[in-house]
């Protein structure tokens, strides 16, 4: 099966690799960056991850990218479609290793992602789950155009969390991208 590999000025969107874990995991050990995104994960905990996402391009055709850096190869964390059973919607979402943020990085990738999915997808819509106290990434929904819809429900086993579906219409998108 051939996966897309989608370039930016400074990253490469690809589909998970098990070389990827080491990063993964240390991405998933940071508590402040897993706060609103499921909590702390250990090893094999995000090996399950690594592989629910390599298989969902498998079963789906599509799911998170592995984010790398051009310039030093370094994974940057994973971007991208995510649309389990029972979730709210098609998502395009983000998770960033903390020694890359602040740098633009996951705007950069979202931007490629949400490009891919109402381009090659042919998706009409796009929402992003985020915790309304994840003010980051409220601000990145924001930097990309999407607006708040309002508190929305997902599956087990997070169906606790408090969270609201930011989004936008793939027409909205492509009239802001025109400009």
């Amino acid at each position: 099966m051939s996966y897309p590999v989608i370039e930016t000025a400074r990253l490469i969107l690809r589909v998970p690799e098990a070389a990827d874990l080491d990063d993964w995991c240390a991405m998933t050990a940071d508590e402040a960056t897993m706060r609103f995104i499921g909590g702390t994960t250990g090893r094999s905990g995000t090996w399950r991850q690594l592989c629910a996402m390599r298989g969902a391009w498998a079963i789906r055709g599509y799911a998170m990218f592995s984010v790398i850096d051009k310039a030093s190869g370094a994974w940057i964390g994973r971007i991208g479609p995510w649309e389990p059973e029972d979730w709210p919607g098609k998502e395009v979402g983000w998770g960033v290793s903390p020694r890359f943020a602040g740098r633009g990085l996951a705007h950069e990738a979202a931007v490629a992602a949400i490009d891919y999915v109402f381009d090659a997808l042919g998706w009409d819509e796009v929402i992003h789950v985020i915790d309304p106290a994840n003010t980051r990434s409220i601000a990145l929904a924001q930097r990309l155009g999407s607006t708040n819809r309002g508190p929305t429900r997902l599956p087990e086993p997070f169906h606790e969390a408090v969270v609201d579906a930011w989004g936008q219409s793939a027409a909205d998108w492509r009239a802001r991208r025109a400009r």
